[in-house]
């Protein structure tokens, strides 16, 4: 008898440890940086951006400044070649969405990924997103993990 309720929690305990799991966000949170935020000792003197356990994505790689999200991901399962962020943004100045993709390699474990809608992609240092929503999709396209401001939250239902 005491077997027979003991199987159902080893079962239980034996899934909760098995590898694997599909990728979610800790945490996504949005800022300004203006270019000078990213210039550093190590860049004073190699002359190459300073990039350690993060991985930075940018709208228009040759420009620094502008409106990053901050994304931290956590991948319990393999590591998974061949994603994508997709940013999707409505601008204060037009009621458009706006979408941005972005190719990634995503590790297993936890990384952050610095994602910049940069350059002319975004209208200045003072200018906030009326709405935002990042979303990981994996290179077959399906649908992993999202995160969104409360108002994309809110127009969606």
């Amino acid at each position: 008898m005491r077997s027979l309720l003991l199987l159902p929690l080893c079962l239980l305990l034996l899934g909760a440890a098995a590898p694997g799991g599909t990728p979610t966000f800790k945490r996504v949170w949005p800022q300004y940086r203006d270019a000078d935020s990213f210039q550093s000792f190590y860049e004073y003197h190699t002359g190459r951006e300073l990039v350690g356990k993060w991985t930075l994505l940018r709208s228009q790689p040759g420009q620094r400044g502008g409106y990053y999200f901050y994304t931290r991901v956590e991948n319990p399962g393999e590591a998974m070649n061949g994603a994508t962020f997709v940013v999707r943004v409505i601008a204060p100045d037009s009621t458009a969405t706006r979408i941005y993709r972005f190719a990634a390699d995503v590790p297993k474990g936890s990384r952050l990924f610095e994602i910049g809608l940069t350059g002319s992609d975004w209208l200045g240092p003072r200018i906030n997103p009326v709405a935002w929503q990042v979303e990981l999709q994996a290179p077959d396209g399906k649908v992993l993990t999202s995160q969104s401001s409360f108002l994309w939250a809110s127009q969606a239902e």
